[in-house]
């Protein structure tokens, strides 16, 4: 999963999944505009596994946080020059194991370590299957990317919510599943055909709020949520504890 090199950054002049629009508009009188990308809406699934009392999570590298990094680091102030010989000669063996290739002229030391584009996530996907319910994608992708076959049913909605309100205003759907041992039919890992790369990682019960407040810890906006929504809801009804 992290072995990330030939990186190539190019002009998108189109795509399946983002299409660039700007609106024009009147508010209050005044002329305004706004740069916005349509996409599909997406589902989440924070997933419980009530044999070992963990939550079933995965972890991909994705791009767009990858690309993030390297403009941040790009921007970072210029080292100390009270920097240690010792410091120097390590940053010197790291780069020159990264053996990452560039593009415009950039040298493999300019990017940052694949790591940097790794997050911990819910098992998701995007609304892109017109003849399925919420609850049959949200199924699909349980079973694709963590090798849990639930039943669509058996799927507890939590809520929907707007996300990247700024630039595409999608709605994502989240949802509840309870899983065990049992459920389990495969390794998951997501599907090839799509691209998909994907690491089932457990999260223990009593580990779960430590690590959705680690700030170390790579991680979207939607772990967090699910897991407070699961201590507030859940947990006294297990009478079992997050560790909060």
């Amino acid at each position: 999963m992290e072995e990330i090199n030939n990186i190539e950054v190019v002009p998108c002049t189109e795509s399946d999944y983002l299409k660039p629009f700007r609106v024009h508009y009147n508010q209050n009188g005044t002329k305004k505009s706004w740069d916005f990308m349509r996409t599909h809406d997406s589902v989440s699934v924070l997933i419980f596994n009530t044999t070992s009392h963990c939550f079933v999570l995965v972890k991909q590298f994705r791009p767009a946080v990858y690309m993030c990094e390297w403009e941040r680091t790009k921007t970072q102030p210029p080292q100390s020059a009270e920097k240690t010989e010792e410091g120097a000669a390590e940053a010197a063996v790291s780069e020159s194991q990264e053996g990452q290739s560039a593009s415009e002229g950039e040298s493999s030391s300019a990017w940052p370590p694949a790591s940097a584009g790794v997050t911990y996530e819910l098992c998701a996907g995007l609304v892109d299957k017109p003849d399925l319910s919420l609850e049959e994608i949200a199924r699909q992708e349980v079973l694709e990317e963590c090798g849990y076959d639930v039943p669509a049913s058996k799927l507890k909605r939590i809520t929907s919510y707007r996300s990247g309100v700024g630039v595409t205003g999608a709605k994502q759907t989240m949802f509840y599943a309870e899983v065990s041992d049992d459920n389990c039919v495969s390794a998951g890992g997501g599907e090839p055909r799509e691209g998909e790369l994907i690491e089932v990682v457990k999260v223990p019960l009593h580990e779960a709020m430590t690590f959705a407040y680690d700030e170390r810890i790579p991680k979207t906006m939607g772990v967090i949520f699910s897991f407070i929504w699961f201590h507030n809801n859940m947990s006294p009804k297990y009478k079992i504890s997050t560790n909060v």
